[in-house]
Parts: structure tokens; sequence; C-alpha cells
């Protein structure tokens, strides 16, 4: 997909710098990318101590 964006030099410049990608376009996928894995993660954390998956972790490591 093509688009225009508006987005500050500076910002693209150390953003570029920091990630060390070598096009504009590879910088914008992993920052989308980012975002996404990010918003997973936060998703999956309200599920914490919420969940009871009945497992018995010495058994699952043959633990004695």
């Amino acid at each position: 997909m093509r688009t225009t964006l508006d987005i500050p030099e500076k910002l693209m410049l150390e953003a570029l710098r920091v990630t060390k990608s070598k096009t504009k376009t590879e910088l914008i996928k992993l920052a989308l990318e980012n975002i996404i894995r990010k918003n997973k993660i936060s998703d999956l954390k309200k599920f914490r101590g919420k969940v009871d998956l009945d497992i018995n972790l010495d058994s699952t490591r043959k633990r004695k």
C-alpha cells in the first residue's frame, strides 16, 4: 500500500539511527510490528492470574 505521511524529519532520522533501519519503509514496518506486538502482550497481561490451567509443573518437568 502506498501512502503519503508527514513525519518530522528529526524524528525520522533519529528513529533510523536508533533502529539501524536501512530505509524509511523498513522503519515504518518495524514500528507497526512493534505496536501490534506491544498491544497483543498488553491484552494477554489482562488474563494474568485469571486463568487456571490446572497444570502440575513438577510432573510436566519430570521432577521427583
